[in-house]
């Protein structure tokens, strides 16, 4: 049933306008039409998986760009992102749109916080105009250009040697694997070619070998040789494992290694300044160039705050529109919060959170206006005390005549929104409506999931339970943490907080893997997929199931497969077929053939208990637990269902999914396990308050399996939930890395030190979620 669109006065229709939605079916979305104020915060919120982000990103959000990529010449078109047609029945009074999303940065080790803010590139530029002694250009204070990069590590600054005694296990003969990198193990290409070089006795332990051997085996340099074994004859060039392994996996970025190779490269690999540079990234000559004492690398080291306050007393009446430009970005840094960030921080390490307000910096001084704004859950990351931060953000916004709209589950958020809609009432098939929209006062009054998630909260663990031991964490040092170290108790529920910037992901995903590589960390960084793969690829359900065909049918399992023997040849097995239109929207069209049912005719034809394979991948995970009796995919499908994805269908493409999806969808193929570490970076991403309840119960159930669960976390619900609670701060940046506090969820709320216990104080202070965050939503910009 299509939701009737909210009434709004006539004085405001007139004087501001509507972006109005009639029809809206992308995805789940059941025919939605609404009237959304322009000139606005309006919070989009509802269950997970309820229609939000189709309705914001996939229908209002694309069809503004792809409008505004129309107003290009083709030519330029052929080079812009392609967006397709909403399937809506009418959009109207949109305006340009600006999204903000959470994806992280990402990149690579030359990638970083001044490079992406583009605030790097202005302080070059001061430097080749008022530096002295003269450098050069702008280039020759590039760590990524030839002219100005460190000739010893190739402006990275850190230089990276191999560990020889790492590569190899002394027990072993060659035959037994005495070669450790997974690469590089028995009857791999690099083992033949050394077991067959004629260096060595195969089947002789390396602790036996001659200097001489030891040699040849490590650190020989290429040399042709004539193989002889199993595998027949023929010249090949042989190289030591250290040339080797220096030549194959040194010369590449870490960050870039497959992940199954990296705790293996971590071990056998030492990481430290580069001794030419000592980490400055730069050449000699660069960093000879100084202003007011200070070289640019100096500069890059200081956090954000420092380095605005030393732009702003720079005098230099010719360049003054270049340090007002690089001053005034620096302080909008400062001002969403990021003060504590330096312009040579990795932009790869920088959390979902920090990366979405590092986006917002291009936007905060633009004098831009009547722009629409979609930011998708910005809370993310953000400690009960960062949050009025981002709100005064998202107001100003609003405030210089701008229509805001923000996807969000965090109450605070919720309530500085000048309108409200809540979408459900459930998830997938069972959602796509609109079943609130109004004032946030009116949502404290609706009933509807959202509303009594505002109106309840986790009650804080009176008996934690006794830990069975303990992880011991020493002299933890990455980024901020100041030499912290740690007893974290192993059979409990540990949850590491702080204020955004204060070392918790540092300290929990950098430092506790190192020195617990058994660890099992789950993060949102698991692949985002293709159209072809999806959770039943992705869980291994699908070999079952086509099992179950094959064995149903008496035919190949191959046939089974989408991307196989039975995929229908007309599609490839997609079920839809693009056509390129060049530099206009692709068209996908249902495939002719199959009908978007993805399998040849002949494998439709075969049927489990009365549905094909193409139906079977319809069927969400709800549906798919009842129709299955065959044990190993009934197990599978009921942890999908107790991480809450419980509405994906079989078939959804993976690249489908938001992060806290994607993370929940990994976390599910841990259930059953036993005796495990698991640390959890930010679960509660991308969850709807009733969804965290789930969430709790699925951590507690690991933990009661026997498990150690580590969390990084700032929900309140979780703290509450919590054996054990770290918290680190006070501040962010260099103002953190310091343990406030470690105790029970109890013990925190009396903690004098701590920045969480107020907050978690006034939580359960006032019973819900909604009275703790009493915020007042003005009217309008002028108010």
């Amino acid at each position: 049933m299509a939701s009737s669109p909210l009434a709004l006065s006539p004085d405001f229709v007139s004087t501001f306008g509507c972006i109005e939605v009639r029809g809206a079916c992308e995805n789940n979305l059941q025919h939605v039409s609404l009237d959304i104020p322009k000139r606005r915060i309006t919070v989009f919120t509802g269950v997970s998986g309820s229609g939000k982000s189709s309705l914001v990103f996939s229908t209002l959000a694309a069809e503004s760009q792809r409008l505004l990529n129309e107003t290009y010449p083709a030519f330029v078109q052929g080079f812009l992102p392609r967006y397709g047609q909403p399937h809506a029945e009418s959009l109207t009074n949109l305006s340009a749109t600006i999204v903000v999303d959470q994806q992280r940065l990402g990149g690579n080790s030359r990638s970083t916080v001044g490079t992406v803010t583009d605030t790097y590139a202005l302080l070059r530029l001061v430097y080749a105009r008022l530096g002295t002694p003269a450098a050069g250009g702008v280039s020759a204070f590039s760590f990524n250009e030839v002219q100005g990069m460190c000739p010893a590590c190739g402006g990275l600054g850190q230089v990276t040697t191999v560990r020889p005694e790492q590569l190899t296990d002394p027990s072993k003969s060659l035959n037994e694997g005495a070669l450790l990198f997974p690469t590089f193990s028995v009857h791999s290409p690099f083992w033949t070619i050394v077991a067959q070089s004629g260096f060595f006795d195969p089947d002789k332990k390396l602790r036996d070998y001659t200097e001489q051997e030891w040699h040849q085996l490590l650190y020989l340099p290429e040399i042709k040789v004539q193989l002889a074994g199993a595998l027949g004859t023929g010249k090949t060039t042989y190289e030591g494992l250290v040339p080797k392994f220096r030549r194959v996996y040194l010369s590449k970025d870490a960050n870039q290694l497959q992940a199954h190779l990296r705790p293996a490269f971590e071990r056998m690999v030492t990481q430290g300044a580069c001794g030419t540079c000592h980490g400055a990234r730069l050449n000699q000559a660069a960093l000879n160039c100084r202003i007011g004492g200070v070289n640019i690398a100096e500069c890059a080291n200081l956090p954000v705050s420092e380095l605005a306050a030393f732009v702003r007393q720079l005098t230099a009446p010719a360049l003054a529109p270049l340090l007002t430009a690089l001053a005034t970005r620096l302080e909008q840094l400062v001002a969403i919060g990021l003060g504590y960030l330096t312009l040579g921080r990795e932009s790869a390490t920088l959390s979902g959170g920090e990366s979405q307000r590092v986006k917002m910096v291009r936007h905060l001084g633009s004098s831009l206006t009547d722009l629409t704004y979609v930011f998708d859950e910005p809370s993310i990351g953000l400690h009960p005390h960062d949050v009025p931060r981002l709100n005064a953000l998202l107001r100003q916004l609003r405030d210089k005549g701008n229509t805001v709209l923000v996807v969000e589950h965090r109450p605070a958020v919720i309530a500085i929104a000048d309108h409200v809609v809540d979408m459900g009432p459930q998830a997938g098939r069972g959602g796509g409506r609109i079943v609130y929209q109004g004032s946030y006062a009116g949502l404290l009054a609706a009933d509807t999931r959202t509303s009594q998630g505002l109106r309840h909260h986790q009650p804080l663990k009176a008996v934690p339970r006794p830990p069975t031991g303990q992880l011991q964490l020493r002299n933890a040092s990455l980024h901020n943490l100041r030499d912290v170290s740690l007893n974290l108790p192993t059979g409990v529920l540990t949850v590491v907080t702080g204020v955004a910037g204060a070392g918790k992901t540092s300290l929990l995903l950098g430092c506790l893997p190192q020195q617990h590589p058994e660890a099992i960390v789950i993060d949102q960084r698991i692949s985002r997929g293709s159209k072809r793969s999806n959770p039943a690829t992705y869980l291994g359900l699908l070999d079952p199931i086509r099992k179950a065909f094959a064995v149903a049918n008496g035919v190949s399992a191959a046939l089974f497969s989408a991307n196989s023997k039975g995929a229908c040849p007309n599609c490839q097995g997609l079920g839809v077929v693009y056509t390129d239109l060049a530099h206009l929207d692709p068209v996908a069209t249902v495939c002719e053939t199959c009908e978007g049912r993805r399998f040849t005719a002949e494998v439709l034809g075969y049927r489990l208990r009365g549905k094909t394979i193409s139906d079977v991948l319809n069927l969400s995970m709800d549906e798919a637990g009842t129709f299955f009796t065959e044990p190993a995919v009934g197990k599978t499908l009921q942890a999908l269902v107790d991480v809450g994805l419980q509405y994906l269908t079989l078939g959804q493409p993976l690249n489908t999914l938001s992060g806290g999806e994607r993370q929940r969808l990994e976390l599910a193929g841990e259930l059953g396990k036993t005796a495990q570490v698991y640390i959890l970076d930010e679960p509660t991403t991308g969850l709807h308050l009733h969804d965290v309840a789930t969430l709790l119960q699925l951590l507690n159930r690991l933990v009661d399996n026997g498990s150690t669960v580590l969390v990084v976390e700032n929900h309140l619900d979780v703290i509450s939930s919590a054996d054990w609670v770290v918290e680190l701060g006070p501040g962010a940046g260099s103002a953190g890395g310091r343990v406030l506090f470690e105790g029970t969820p109890a013990a925190l709320l009396t903690a004098a030190d701590s920045v969480t216990a107020r907050y978690l104080a006034q939580y359960h202070r006032t019973g819900s979620t909604a009275a703790a965050a009493p915020l007042s939503h003005p009217a309008g910009p002028n108010d």
